[in-house]
C-alpha cells in the first residue's frame, strides 16, 4: 500500500486529488502546507478523505504511516523537499520540473539508493499511451529530419504579471518561467524519442526578468527539433510535427497531454489514434509510479532516473541561455 504524504497544496496538487481514487493501493495520508495556505490544507482534507494535515514538513516526514512523498512546491524548493524525504526513508514523486542541476539529481538518487526507496520525476506525457504508440511508430516515417512540438497554454496568472503581481511560475528566484514550466513537456518528449541532443539553443521571450515564451532549439546530427512553449500566447488548436521521409506523426493538442495521434503515410489513408486509457492526462504516470513502489521495480526507476537526467542535462544549458 502506498501511502502517500503530499507536501505542497498549489494547483497541480488539486488536480492530482481529483484523480488519486484512481490510483491502485493508494491511500492518502497526510498533506503538508504553509502556515499561509492552513485552511487549504484542511479543505482538501475534508474534501478528499486525507488523513491528516501538517503546517510543518518535518511533521509530516517524522510520520511512520507515510511511505511516499509527492513533493508539489514551487521549482526551487525540489531538491531541498525532496532531500529531506529521501533521508527520512521515503519514496519521492517529485513534480517537474526534477531539481535545478544534473549534480542535484545525482546526489539524491544515491541518497534513495543507499535507503532503498524509489525517486521518480513526475511528468505526464511519457507515460501515456500515445507516447508508446508515437515511440513504436517512428520507424515507419524515417529517416526523421524534422521536429516542430508545441505546447502554448496562455497562463491564468499572466494577466497578474502583466500588472507586476508575480506569482512563482514567474518568479525568476523560484526558478519560474515557461521553459521550466511548458517546454520542460517538450524536452521530456524529445529526449524520450530520440534521445539527448548534440547542441542546445534557447530563444526567449523575456519580460520583467523571465521568460514568457521561448523557441528551444535541439540539434541532432540530422535531425532539428524546434520546441516551442508560450505562457504569454493563446491559441485554440495547436499541433505538433515529427517528419520523416515517409511520412509524418501528428500530435493534437498540447506535449503534456498528446490527446491524438495522427499517423499520415505517404500514399496511406491518415490513421487517427488514441491509445491514452485514461481522461485525466495525471492517472497513467501515477498509476505505474505505484506500480513500481509496490513491487520495488529498481530497473523501472532507474531507467526512468537516467531519463530524466538526460532532460535535465538539456534543461540546464537551455537555462544558461535565457
Amino acid at each position: 500500500m502506498i501511502k502517500l504524504g503530499i507536501i505542497g497544496s498549489g494547483m497541480i496538487v488539486h488536480d492530482f486529488l481529483k484523480i488519486a481514487d484512481q490510483i491502485p493501493n493508494l491511500e492518502l495520508t497526510a498533506i503538508s502546507t504553509t502556515k499561509r495556505s492552513e485552511k487549504i490544507g484542511k479543505d482538501l482534507q475534508a474534501e478528499y478523505g486525507i488523513k491528516q494535515t501538517y503546517t510543518d514538513n518535518n511533521e509530516l516526514l517524522n510520520n511512520q504511516e507515510v511511505n511516499t512523498v509527492y513533493v508539489a512546491v514551487p521549482n526551487n524548493l525540489h531538491y531541498r523537499v525532496a532531500k529531506a524525504a529521501l533521508e527520512h526513508e521515503k519514496n519521492v514523486i517529485c513534480e517537474k520540473p526534477f531539481v535545478a542541476t544534473p549534480k542535484e539529481a545525482i546526489e539524491l538518487k544515491k541518497i534513495g539508493d543507499a535507503h532503498n526507496v524509489v525517486l521518480v520525476e513526475a511528468i505526464t506525457n511519457i507515460y501515456l499511451g500515445n507516447f508508446n504508440y508515437l515511440k513504436k511508430h517512428l520507424a515507419k516515417i524515417a529517416p526523421v529530419h524534422n521536429i516542430e512540438l508545441n505546447y502554448t497554454q496562455y497562463s491564468s496568472r499572466y494577466d497578474d504579471f502583466l500588472k507586476g503581481v508575480i506569482q512563482p511560475v514567474f518568479d525568476p528566484a523560484k526558478d519560474g518561467g515557461a521553459l521550466m514550466d511548458l517546454s520542460i513537456y517538450n524536452i521530456h518528449l524529445a529526449v524520450g524519442l530520440f534521445g539527448k541532443p548534440e547542441d542546445v539553443h534557447y530563444f526567449p521571450v523575456m519580460q520583467k526578468g523571465i521568460d514568457t515564451s521561448g523557441n528551444l532549439i535541439l540539434t541532432y546530427p540530422k535531425l532539428q527539433a524546434s520546441l516551442l512553449a508560450a505562457k504569454d500566447s493563446y491559441v485554440t488548436d495547436q499541433w505538433s510535427y515529427i517528419e520523416g521521409e515517409n511520412g509524418s506523426l501528428k500530435i493534437k493538442g498540447s506535449t503534456g497531454q498528446l490527446k491524438e495521434v495522427e499517423l499520415d503515410l505517404k500514399g496511406r489513408k491518415l490513421e487517427k489514434i488514441n491509445l491514452n486509457k485514461y481522461s485525466h492526462r495525471m492517472v497513467a504516470e501515477f498509476v505505474e509510479f505505484s506500480r513500481m513502489i509496490e513491487e520495488n521495480d529498481r530497473q523501472a526507476a532507474d531507467e526512468a532516473f537516467n531519463h530524466s537526467l538526460a532532460v535535465l542535462e538539456v534543461l540546464t544549458k537551455a537555462k544558461k541561455q535565457r
